[in-house]
C-alpha cells in the first residue's frame, strides 16, 4: 500500500512539470488560507490530532475545496476553451458573493492578479486581454482558482488530471501543516491524502467529460 501511494506521488509531481506555470501558480498560495481561519468559517473542530484532522479536511472539501474552488476552476477553463469571456467575467463576480470566501478573498485576489498581469504581454489571447480589462475596472477581481483554470486552458492542458493536481495540492498543504505540529507520521499522511483524493467527485467528472479538453483560448 505504502509504495503505491509514494509511487502516485510521483505521477502527481511529474504530471506537469516543475517549470509548468501551473506549479508555481500553485506554490504561490501556500499560505493562502490557515487552517484557523477555514475552522472558524466552516465552524470545525479545533485540529489535535490525526481523526480532528481528517474531519477538518473532511469539511475543507466538502464545503469549499470541491463545490467551490474545483468548479471555479473547470468553470474557468470551460469558459476560455468556448471563447466566453462575458460568462468567465460572471463567474468571478458570483464568487464575491460566496460568503465563506469573504474571509479569504483579498489573499486569492491578490495572488489571482499577480499570475494575470503574467499574461500581459500575450495580445493574442483575446479573452485573457479582455478578462485583465476587466480586473482593472473593477467589474471582475482576479480569483486565483479562475487563473488557475485559464491556464489550463492557454496551455491546452487535460482538465481532469489538473483539478486532481489542484486538490492534492491543497489538502497536501493542510497535511504538511498539521503534521509537523502533530508530528505525525509519514506513512499516516500519504493514506489521508490518498483516502481524501481517491477518486474525482461524481459532479466534476461528468462535466469534464463535456469540456473539449484540447481547445485553447481564442486567438487573434
Amino acid at each position: 500500500m505504502l509504495s503505491q501511494l509514494k509511487s502516485e506521488h510521483r505521477d502527481e509531481s511529474e504530471l506537469l512539470g516543475d517549470w509548468h506555470p501551473l506549479v508555481d501558480q500553485l506554490g504561490s498560495t501556500h499560505g493562502l488560507v490557515t487552517m484557523s481561519a477555514v475552522s472558524q468559517v466552516l465552524r470545525l473542530p479545533r485540529v489535535e490530532n490525526l481523526a480532528s484532522l481528517r474531519a477538518f479536511l473532511e469539511g475543507y472539501q466538502t464545503h469549499v475545496l470541491v463545490p467551490i474552488e474545483l468548479a471555479a476552476v473547470q468553470q474557468a477553463y470551460m469558459h476560455a476553451s468556448r471563447h466566453q469571456t462575458r460568462e468567465l467575467i460572471e463567474c468571478d463576480q458570483r464568487l464575491a458573493c460566496e460568503p465563506v470566501l469573504h474571509d479569504f478573498a483579498d489573499a486569492s485576489q491578490r495572488v489571482g492578479q499577480w499570475h494575470l498581469k503574467r499574461f500581459r504581454p500575450m495580445r493574442d489571447l483575446r479573452l485573457v486581454q479582455r478578462y485583465i480589462t476587466a480586473v482593472e475596472e473593477g467589474r471582475a477581481f482576479g480569483w486565483h482558482t479562475l487563473v488557475f483554470g485559464l491556464t489550463v486552458s492557454i496551455y491546452s492542458l487535460p482538465i481532469r488530471q489538473c483539478l486532481v493536481f489542484y486538490e492534492r495540492h491543497v489538502l497536501r498543504g493542510f497535511i504538511n501543516t498539521a503534521s509537523r505540529t502533530l508530528r505525525l507520521r509519514e506513512s499516516d499522511c500519504q493514506v489521508l491524502l490518498h483516502d481524501l483524493t481517491a477518486e474525482l467527485p461524481a459532479n466534476l467528472e461528468g462535466e469534464t467529460r463535456e469540456a473539449p479538453f484540447e481547445t485553447a483560448v481564442e486567438r487573434d
